[in-house]
């Protein structure tokens, strides 16, 4: 007997319990219920990989293309606040009904088979896409590649941005493992974008011996700083005068160079003007990756968690220049590197105020203890959870420092509810002093 359709909440709690692992990867359960659902999806499909950066090619493929008119479907994870995020449709979030619609539809054809909570979102996400007809679907992989469930569907085009450690218990402990699993996204005679600098060696033989059409960084296509502005060169033409992407950091020239490049690999099926290439990078927005909030002290929220990631935030943290000092709202889960992202950026931190994450996953105090000392960080505050971590910080702080909110999704998204919830409160309190005609 199938689950009964209810509220999108009552749905996602359902399919959390539906298989004993949070992460199980592997194809053959996804592609099973693939097949009873159907799910031949017509329109382009874009895969986009990596450790870090698959979020901000995702973000400026989805604008680009919807400013060109197309229809983007647009999947990708985790959330912050509401699962809503991880599915749009015109760069729309996907509503509670037509989610608990797809769901519904999955679980009549799962049968016995034991989905992961990824896995039904995966394809839930693929059914809406094919039912609301979109134009073109930008896929992001949850957690590798090659086993991930987002691989069941054959990318038209598929990039890899990045290839760094981390997930060593499920992708290998050294790069050119991972790389490995990452390169299982590219298909025989079809593009594979690579947006890393040094690709490893597993990652390219994979390529060659699949027959993939390889592009490199570097020696196929690539981003040239000219200025205010940046010039885009790749297989089929130069682009110049582009503006920076809104996007915060050196590395999203690359990440902008690879999301054109796969564009123009694409541009027989998605063919798009220079205009929607610059107005694409201007509106392609993606919250928590170092995104600056408005105010004093300046807020900056990050989901960096990992070492590759941390370094770029320490890239960013140097670029906006010495006024004031830096304070870390801080916490992570266990089975990250945590003393090699606290030593990332160690450097560009005054004060560190640490808080354990709940759930079994959550570092705990011993933990985050532990990780702060083995990266030689003396100047912390333990606190007792993530509010309490963002009070003291905000109490620290001087209307010239920063707050840097970072180490998991977890971690923003307490914030973010905790400002949320100031903000409600404060225009009920508003609303009760002036109640209006």
């Amino acid at each position: 007997m199938t689950f009964e359709p209810g509220t999108l909440q009552q749905w996602l709690e359902y399919i959390e319990r539906l298989h004993p692992k949070a992460i199980a990867l592997g194809l053959e359960r996804v592609s099973r219920v693939r097949q009873a659902l159907g799910l031949e999806p017509a329109p382009p499909l874009i895969t986009v990989g990596g450790t870090n950066g698959k979020g901000s090619v995702c973000a400026m493929l989805e604008a680009i293309l919807h400013h060109a008119g197309y229809r983007v479907g647009c999947y990708t994870s985790p959330h912050l606040l509401r699962y809503n995020e991880r599915v749009r449709i015109a760069r729309a979030e996907a509503s509670d009904a037509e989610l608990a619609r797809a769901f519904s539809e999955v679980e009549r054809a799962r049968g016995a088979a034991p989905l992961t909570y990824f896995e039904f979102g995966t394809l839930a996400a693929m059914w809406l896409f094919v039912a609301r007809q979109v134009d073109v679907a930008v896929l992001e992989v949850g957690l590798g590649g090659r086993l991930d469930a987002v691989n069941v569907f054959d990318a038209d085009c598929a990039v890899v941005t990045s290839v760094d450690i981390d997930h060593v218990d499920y992708l290998g402990a050294d790069r050119e493992a991972i790389g490995f699993e990452k390169a299982g996204i590219f298909r025989g005679g079809r593009p594979a974008v690579c947006a890393d600098p040094a690709p490893p060696a597993r990652l390219v033989e994979h390529a060659k011996e699949i027959g993939a059409h390889l592009l490199l960084i570097g020696a196929d296509f690539g981003a040239a700083p000219r200025g205010a502005h940046w010039q885009y060169w790749g297989p089929r033409a130069k682009r110049g005068a582009l503006p920076h992407p809104v996007l915060r950091g050196a590395c999203q020239l690359g990440n902008a160079a690879a999301a054109i490049t796969a564009l123009d690999c694409l541009r027989e099926r998605l063919p798009v003007a220079m205009n929607d290439i610059r107005a694409g990078l201007l509106q392609a927005e993606i919250p928590a990756r170092f995104q600056v909030l408005a105010g004093r002290p300046a807020l900056i929220l990050d989901v960096a968690h990992n070492p590759h990631a941390a370094r770029a935030a320490a890239a960013n943290l140097a670029a906006m220049g010495r006024g004031g000092r830096t304070l870390a709202v801080f916490g992570m889960l266990k089975d990250k590197d945590i003393a090699g992202v606290a030593s990332a950026l160690k450097t560009r931190i005054a004060h560190w105020f640490v808080a354990p994450l709940p759930g079994p996953r959550g570092a705990g105090a011993p933990e985050l203890d532990q990780a702060l000392d083995a990266a030689g960080i003396a100047s912390a505050t333990r606190c007792a959870d993530v509010a309490a971590a963002y009070a003291q910080a905000c109490d620290m702080a001087t209307e010239n420092d920063r707050i840097l909110v970072f180490g998991s999704f977890y971690t923003v998204a307490a914030v973010m509810r905790l400002r949320e919830a100031r903000r409600a409160s404060a225009a009920t309190d508003g609303m009760r002093r002036n109640p209006g005609p």
